[in-house]
């Protein structure tokens, strides 16, 4: 049955630590804090950097040459054993000035997302740099399909990433199989009209469409290229978050062998169902803390707009699609969802308060940040709008139900305005942890400002409200 909660906003939190930032306010309903930098101590030293040579069967593993779009410090790939994949992992060495931390610092991102979310317009907008700056050794990690992360193709095959195909190879073809009737059924004309808001369809809008279908269609030979590149969140739960860590390990060597983690959007859904496995399986995860930034198991009692999607997965497996091209179809339809006037304006608040973000950075989430999604993923994730929440690809262990056994200290975050995951959504997941082990706050004031779903991450007041409140948990977290 799907169950209520009206505006929640905290919940008690002891964790057993010297931490004191974050303590309940009851009368405000948040979580408060000074939300001050930490104070810096005396400078660190620089870290040793290990290395690895490339394996002797020639997979891609250690420190890479990084392409212009690499804006970190050094980009490592790391293969994964029996899969095909080398998945990319931005690092960010820790500024000489700052302190010295105990643990590396993990980033995960969104669902169809690569490593340029947390790194925007560095230095001045950079999630990653600003975490490097306070000493952290900072790993953003590009799951597969995403960025820069590759599939090792065998014999005459080329290894490319998977999103970045040359013009003639996707010189394609047009098989229908991308037309809004295919991908969402019989809901395509009620999703339609919640997309336009029951406006007239502007003339623009006739040529968009052209676009769009001239320019999905060709991605077409893009997924024939690349037949077995299907995966779900159980692979890269059970088989790229551990491989992942182990080399992070290796490289940084931190005392206790754990890191601190950090996951916006799936990213915290990877974070969290890896304390829920760990935890049921009675393993350590060798995570020092977590943070997630607009996540949840179960968005059940919710009105995410991401349940607009279910209609897609459910196409997408009945014409057996292997991928859906979220970043083509944002590139082509971002000038219409900047604009208010156009259908699918929708599309910025879903991203961004309205001028939260600098313009020109929305734009660039638009053109640079998005990637194809596999719809095995997708399907998956849809699991997460059914009662009990997330569960694993057989559909026989629900994530939430074990994630109280986890005893890995979380600081869960939410938006007032995130439509994506919105903060009812983020609390029917942090009632399922035990108290102890548990914060929770919600960024936004009622006379504003206000935060979307990006807008922890990277809008203009980030840097001044939320990633304060971020530092100020690691550290409670980061003594050995």
């Amino acid at each position: 049955m799907k169950r209520n909660i009206q505006n929640p906003k905290c919940i008690e939190t002891k964790f057993n630590t010297k931490m004191n930032l974050i303590k309940p306010d009851l009368n405000l309903g948040l979580l408060s804090s000074p939300l001050l930098c930490p104070r810096r101590t005396q400078p660190s030293t620089p870290r040793r950097r290990l290395h690895p040579p490339l394996s002797a069967a020639g997979d891609v593993v250690g420190v890479s040459e990084k392409p212009a779009t690499c804006t970190a410090d050094e980009l490592h790939y790391v293969s994964i054993p029996d899969s095909g994949w080398s998945l990319a992992l931005w690092r960010y060495l820790p500024a000489l000035h700052a302190a010295k931390r105990n643990h590396p610092l993990l980033l995960l991102s969104g669902v169809g997302t690569n490593a340029i979310g947390y790194d925007l317009s560095p230095p001045q907008l950079s999630f990653a740099r600003h975490m490097s700056g306070q000493g952290f050794d900072t790993w953003t990690l590009e799951v597969r399909g995403a960025g820069l992360s590759k599939r090792v193709l065998h014999k005459v095959e080329s290894s490319l990433p998977i999103n970045l195909v040359s013009r003639k190879e996707l010189a394609g073809r047009s098989e229908g199989r991308w037309s809004s009737t295919n991908l969402f059924g019989d809901s395509g004309p009620r999703i339609m009209a919640t997309l336009a808001g029951q406006q007239p369809v502007p003339n623009a809008f006739s040529e968009l469409q052209g676009r769009i279908s001239t320019f999905v269609d060709n991605f077409q030979k893009q997924f024939d290229l690349v037949v077995n590149s299907s995966w779900d969140l159980d692979d890269c739960l059970k088989q790229d978050l551990p491989v992942v860590m182990e080399y992070i390990r290796s490289v940084t060597e931190p005392k206790d062998g754990k890191l601190l983690a950090i996951g916006h959007s799936m990213g915290g859904i990877l974070l969290y169902a890896m304390l829920s496995l760990y935890g049921f399986e009675g393993r350590d995860p060798g995570l020092a803390a977590v943070i997630t930034l607009g996540s949840s198991l179960d968005y059940m009692p919710s009105r995410s707009s991401l349940n607009l999607l279910q209609p897609l997965a459910e196409r997408a497996r009945t014409l057996n699609l292997p991928s859906i091209p979220m970043g083509a179809i944002y590139s082509v339809i971002h000038p219409l969802a900047l604009q208010p006037s156009y259908l699918l304006s929708w599309l910025s608040s879903q991203i961004s308060v309205q001028d939260v973000m600098i313009p020109e950075l929305v734009e660039k989430l638009y053109l640079k940040n998005h990637c194809t999604v596999p719809a095995k993923l997708l399907l998956q994730l849809a699991t997460a709008f059914e009662d009990g929440g997330l569960r694993d690809r057989n559909g026989t262990f629900f994530y939430k139900d074990h994630l109280h056994r986890s005893t890995v200290p979380v600081l869960a975050l939410a938006g007032d305005r995130d439509l994506v995951c919105p903060p009812d959504a983020v609390y029917e997941t942090v009632k399922a942890r035990r108290r102890p082990f548990i914060a929770y706050k919600v960024f936004g004031d009622p006379s504003g400002p206000h935060y979307a779903h990006y807008d922890l991450v990277g809008s203009r007041l980030a840097s001044k409200q939320v990633y304060p409140c971020i530092i100020e948990f690691l550290l409670a977290h980061d003594a050995i």
